[in-house]
């Protein structure tokens, strides 16, 4: 089955074929020439994994996955949440989030945090499944590792005790919010075949 991934991130779309690419013929917007951007207005990561994946599969016809995700500290209101890759500002900017989210965690006492992350899988209107999941850790005071994407080198996981910056993409997807939310609208997939 053929299944469009309603992302330009390329760290993200990596995950996701490194996690669910043996179970389906996963297309990138680049591989179907689409150059569309869906504003991500909603307030809720289940509102903007909605919006990416209805616009998506409206503008090409193919089954669309779509991921939102982001960081939810404790000691900042659970921000940067649905903003996290726009923490710093337009245009997103991986180097100005990590150094936003370093001052801002200066003095902060509480460095819990937790990776969230909502995906749907749209087939048309009314007839999507849902995934969700999350893992838990610490803003580190620094950036540790070279490895993942986006606040990986900043997010100490309870799990894994290291990193995401250091974890292998192995280690990270065994644990990661995406990682679980995939696994669980797999099994949701996997029922309805049934």
């Amino acid at each position: 089955m053929k299944i469009l991934v309603a992302t330009n991130n390329q760290g993200k779309l990596r995950e996701i074929e490194q996690i669910f690419g043996e179970s389906f013929e996963l297309l990138s917007m680049r591989d179907v020439g689409l150059e569309i951007e869906v504003d991500e207005i909603g307030e809720t990561f289940l509102e903007n994994a909605f919006l990416k994946a209805k616009g998506v599969f409206e503008a090409s016809g193919i089954p669309t996955l779509s991921d939102d995700s982001g960081l939810c500290v404790e000691a900042l209101g659970g921000a940067p949440a649905v903003q996290s890759a726009y923490f710093a500002g337009y245009p997103t900017n991986n180097e100005k989030n990590n150094a936003l989210l370093l001052e801002k965690m200066a003095n902060a006492i509480n460095r819990n945090a937790k990776f969230v992350s909502t995906v749907v899988l749209w087939f048309g209107e009314n007839d999507y499944i849902i995934g969700e999941g999350e893992t838990t850790g610490k803003i580190l005071d620094k950036l540790t590792g070279e490895g993942g994407f986006g606040y990986d080198p900043l997010f100490y996981s309870n799990e894994l005790n290291c990193s995401f910056g250091e974890a292998t993409s192995e280690e990270k997807n065994k644990i990661s919010h995406r990682g679980r939310a995939l696994k669980s609208l797999f099994e949701k997939f996997q029922e309805r075949q049934k």
